[in-house]
């Protein structure tokens, strides 16, 4: 009873908070649209400096739709919920288009800056690890069979992928800077984040912040509507 009242709850959740959350969003987008276009031309890197304001939070983006991939792993391990299970499938296929993304953006970036379209940077590297890692995990569903034994394997799968997500971060401080990727983005330092620039760098962090909310929570809810048709129709012809 306790795990069917969790399930209804978290559908709950998703239907009533889709709704006003995509009307938020549609806010923060003028807004983060309005402050990107009068934020300043950056006088070394031109107006392709201007990625700064999608390509970090697309990142942030991805991290956390692994780490909610791995919450719901560990969860549905414990419980053995089929929610939870939908759940981390939301989130890694949420963050593997927000993982994609980030990697068209930077190359963009790179191209501009640096001269090429890629280099085998550490984290450039572990990030394609990481989007190859949870591209699998997103393969290993979509032709399974489901069942609980898909999804415990998934979700040990989920779980140590995860792991990445630090080394990611971390990677240019573990090689000692000895990266052409620049540093994590920190106000103040390096002009990473100049005069003018804090607005439109936080309201991208809020705005696709928020976007990659409202896409988790309609991939959850088409999750379930699609768990509910199968179980339907297996009643139907048994």
């Amino acid at each position: 009873m306790g795990s069917e009242a969790l399930q209804t709850g978290l559908e709950r959740f998703a239907t009533r908070t889709r709704g006003p959350l995509g009307w938020v969003l549609l806010v923060l987008l003028g807004v983060y649209t309005w402050t990107v276009i009068q934020a300043p031309i950056d006088s070394v890197q031109g107006i392709i400096q201007k990625i700064l304001y999608v390509h970090p939070p697309l990142a942030y983006g991805a991290y956390l739709g692994f780490i909610f991939t791995g919450i719901g792993g560990a969860i549905y391990l414990w419980k053995e919920s089929e929610d939870w299970d939908r759940f981390a499938v939301a989130g890694a296929e949420v963050g593997i288009i927000f993982c994609t993304l980030m990697m068209i953006t930077g190359p963009i970036w790179a191209k501009g800056t640096w001269g090429k379209w890629w280099s085998w940077d550490p984290r450039l590297t572990v990030t394609l690890l990481l989007w190859f890692i949870y591209l699998a995990y997103a393969v290993l569903r979509s032709f399974s069979e489901g069942g609980s034994r898909t999804a415990r394997f998934a979700a040990v799968y989920g779980i140590l992928g995860v792991l990445l997500i630090p080394l990611n971060y971390y990677v240019i401080e573990i090689f000692d800077n000895r990266s052409i990727h620049p540093d994590n983005i920190k106000a103040g330092e390096d002009g990473s984040l100049g005069a003018g620039m804090g607005l439109p760098f936080l309201m991208g962090n809020l705005a696709l912040f928020t976007a990659f909310l409202w896409l988790f929570l309609l991939r959850f809810e088409v999750e379930t509507l699609r768990a509910r048709a199968a179980r339907l129709a297996a009643g139907e012809t048994s």
